[in-house]
């Protein structure tokens, strides 16, 4: 169980500060059953969710587990779904975006650039389905990084590029 004062990463929330565990005082929530309160690192508001919950909730990186992630990038194979299909391609980057696998994340981020690499190339535009999930897996990956290496968000990326100048396209 999460303590008050944790970084987490809760679903599609991503980075969350846990500030309470406790029964719930929302109308209708169960009161014999344990929430936590969370506060989003990136955003305004509070999260209410059963400390059972079935939802993806662990700890973010450490530093030194960010540290090693980013020193490794440059190794990591760029993510490409099996199939071309847009629907085979769209679930491929949901099931790597919904996992919050940092290492994944950063296939993901190296196979999108590349593919719109290759077509900015033939002289066409990447997909819109593909510049959504890029955004999508660098909101992530670079709210964690911030987080872990208690960071500015705009500032990852730059701070990646000390170490891999041609990041993302490597």
């Amino acid at each position: 169980m999460f303590t008050a004062g944790e970084l987490v990463v809760y679903g599609g929330e991503g980075v969350c500060r846990v500030e309470g565990v406790g029964p719930s005082r929302v109308p209708g929530a169960e009161k014999n059953r344990l929430y936590y309160t969370l506060s989003p690192f990136w955003r305004t508001g509070q999260v209410l969710t059963p400390v059972d919950t079935r939802v993806l909730m662990r700890p973010i990186l450490t530093r030194e587990e960010a540290l090693e992630l980013i020193s490794q990038m440059g190794s990591i194979e760029p993510e490409s779904p099996a199939l071309s299909s847009p629907r085979a391609i769209k679930e491929h980057y949901q099931q790597i975006v919904i996992s919050y696998d940092c290492r994944r994340t950063v296939g993901l981020i190296r196979g999108i650039t590349a593919k719109r690499r290759r077509a900015l190339e033939q002289g066409k535009k990447a997909s819109q389905m593909d510049e959504r999930y890029l955004k999508r897996a660098e909101d992530q990956l670079y709210g964690e990084l911030a987080a872990a290496l208690e960071l500015d968000f705009k500032a990852v990326g730059d701070y990646i590029r000390r170490t891999h100048p041609m990041w993302p396209e490597m």
